[in-house]
């Protein structure tokens, strides 16, 4: 049954939205400790609210979700003690071998929870508020405006100023300096061109970005039919813009070898918990590196045990790694 705080952790991550992957464990064969039902929430910075599993099986998740969570694709996971991953997995379906595994196996469904497109509107107009109404129709985050000179966040989707000669240039000033992928100003060629070139006397530079007239040139006369021009117009340039990684992007295939995986001994104590006899804790990496003892792919990142520059998948590897440390590859 699902946790209702885990819940409302979530829906306050929706609210300050933050990226999260929810995972739910949909079937579990024993013997396991997770039930089917359990959940848990994976942050971009890989770190685990909830239960879907020991140790091994959350480590696994972990990684799956990042992977998730960078491609905004839902999947299944299907973790096996062993063997499962020789065969063709199906459509939808990353499968893990887990030798880590007391013996059963754990289906994971991974849902990535991301925030809609911001999109900011600037007037009051018959077309500003139409903006508004079929940006919300596409279940997108719409605000207007209020104070003209204000940055917008750092995640805006797009800037639609449609107040007709009102606060024009400070509003397109302040999404050009901050680099908002789609700027627009509903306004004709004629006196976009004076409009642009106030902006431009101010020292701003990317005027040449500012779509105006904004929207597609699809025949529009209604304020509706502008509205639609402009999302149609914002669809195909995101659909068009080359996609940047939303997270630390995780190789689609296993790593090559443990020898690229290991993370450089650092200097001194860095963030992540103590280790067993003062070790210190790896500064984490970007991609999923490997446990050398037994071989799976882990967040590099607490709270994922570390010890002697290395990352594992739980504290029984770690705990093996120290009692023979020249038994493992460096």
């Amino acid at each position: 049954m699902a946790d209702a705080r885990l819940l409302d952790r979530a829906s306050r991550l929706r609210t300050g939205r933050t990226p999260f992957v929810l995972a739910t464990v949909v079937r579990a064969e024993r013997p396991t400790s997770a039930r089917p039902g359990d959940q848990a929430l994976v942050l971009a910075d890989g770190t685990m609210e909830g239960f879907v599993g020991g140790s091994c099986a959350e480590s696994t998740a972990r990684v799956e979700s990042l992977r998730v969570l960078a491609s905004g694709e839902a999947g299944l996971l299907r973790i096996t003690p062993g063997g499962g991953a020789s065969a063709p997995p199906a459509p939808g379906v990353r499968v893990v071998d887990n030798p880590c595994l007391s013996g059963g196996a754990l289906e994971i469904f991974l849902e990535p929870v991301l925030p809609p497109a911001l999109v900011l509107v600037r007037g009051d107009s018959p077309v500003a508020r139409a903006v508004v109404r079929v940006g919300e129709a596409l279940d997108h985050d719409v605000r207007v405006v209020d104070d003209p000179a204000a940055p917008p966040p750092a995640d805006t989707a797009a800037v639609v100023v449609a107040s007709h000669g009102h606060d024009e240039e400070e509003v397109l000033a302040a999404a050009l300096e901050a680099g908002v992928p789609y700027v627009a100003l509903v306004a004709s060629r004629a006196r976009a061109a004076g409009v642009l070139g106030a902006v431009a006397a101010r020292g701003v530079t990317g005027v040449e970005r500012v779509h105006a007239p904004a929207g597609l040139d699809i025949g529009a006369r209604t304020p509706n039919e502008i509205a639609l021009s402009i999302y149609a117009q914002l669809v195909a340039e995101r659909s068009a813009r080359p996609a940047a990684p939303a997270a630390p992007a995780a190789p689609a295939a296993p790593l090559p070898g443990v020898q690229e995986s290991h993370v450089p001994e650092p200097t001194g104590q860095e963030r992540g918990f103590p280790e067993p006899g003062g070790a210190v804790v790896p500064p984490p990496r970007e991609a999923p590196v490997i446990d050398p003892v037994c071989g799976m792919e882990v967040v590099a990142a607490a709270p994922t045990p570390s010890a002697g520059g290395h990352w594992f998948c739980g504290s029984g590897c770690r705990d093996a790694y120290l009692a023979d440390p020249g038994g493992y590859p460096r």
